[in-house]
């Protein structure tokens, strides 16, 4: 008898230890990845806030995580590391590509659904249009960016120009220290009009508060067409229900002075609408046009 009991306790223990752990609890938290588009403590602070709301009002466990590119964040919506993501349009293509991952957000930014990038040059470089390019020194963020690498490599294909030498900064502010300390003569970023009062609010304004005349010394060169603005991201296979109770709380914190303030200070962002995965069919179509290898860069 007493053999028997043992035994039963422990295939009991066994069977327990076996036995997945319910996504959303606090030992197995649902995993937000913040993509790295502004500094990290910036990132840090405002999700802070985002996550004590959701865990207040789903009764549900989070937690953030911000990876140091964007190829990590595509990797982890595969391995499962990652269960919900905020990404730029073609780094969603990807982990659409490769793992089945599916948007259904799009963020709202001053009232509009797109944005759009930029080519800048140092005013010194003697580059006033993009044939100038030609023969010149040029960095893009990174072959993930949608508006850092993407649309200006359109224009430059576009424009039949090729410039002497290519290299990736891997972040929008590293692109335009680069052209700032001239080490490139130009380069891509993500483009944002200037306020009402004329205030730059692109890329630029990355650097200002270290290089407070960077406004004077880079100059826009030319604005990329439209880009479906970064979605919100889920992995393959992740509850309907949690998905669904994401996303009622996230509009609602949304509507908080609180939650308006931390996704302005991450992102930019004021809202967020409805996604299908057929809203990024027009950017499948530009990479087809630029001959880009998809396949090659998910690699």
């Amino acid at each position: 008898m007493k053999r028997f009991l043992i035994t039963f306790f422990l295939v009991g223990l066994l069977t327990t230890s076996c036995k997945p752990t319910q996504l959303g609890t606090k030992a197995n938290p649902i995993t937000i990845y913040f993509t790295p588009s502004v500094e990290t403590k910036v990132i840090e602070k405002n999700s802070r806030t985002f996550i004590k709301y959701l865990e207040k009002h789903t009764d549900l466990s989070f937690k953030a995580h911000i990876p140091s590119n964007y190829y990590t964040v595509i990797e982890a919506l595969g391995s499962k590391r990652a269960d919900i993501s905020i990404m730029n349009s073609f780094g969603y293509l990807l982990a659409n590509q490769k793992f089945g991952a599916k948007a259904k957000l799009k963020v709202i930014r001053r009232g509009k659904d797109y944005y759009r990038g930029q080519i800048i040059a140092h005013v010194d470089s003697k580059i006033n249009g993009i044939k100038d390019i030609e023969g010149k020194r040029f960095a893009f963020t990174n072959p993930t960016s949608t508006s850092g690498f993407l649309f200006p490599l359109k224009i430059l294909v576009d424009n039949k120009v090729t410039p002497k030498r290519t290299l990736y900064a891997k972040s929008h502010s590293n692109v335009v220290k680069m052209i700032y300390n001239r080490e490139v003569d130009a380069g891509a970023t993500f483009y944002s009009s200037p306020s009402g009062d004329g205030v730059i609010r692109d890329a630029r304004v990355l650097i200002k508060k270290k290089f407070p005349d960077v406004s004077e010394k880079i100059k826009i060169i030319e604005i990329t067409e439209n880009i479906p603005n970064d979605p919100f991201v889920f992995r393959k296979n992740f509850p309907e229900d949690l998905e669904k109770k994401f996303i009622l709380t996230l509009k609602k914190f949304l509507l908080t002075k609180a939650g308006k303030k931390a996704f302005e200070n991450i992102y930019g962002v004021t809202d967020v609408v409805d996604a299908k995965d057929v809203n990024y069919n027009a950017l499948r179509d530009l990479i087809k046009k630029v001959d880009i290898d998809i396949n090659q860069l998910i690699n």
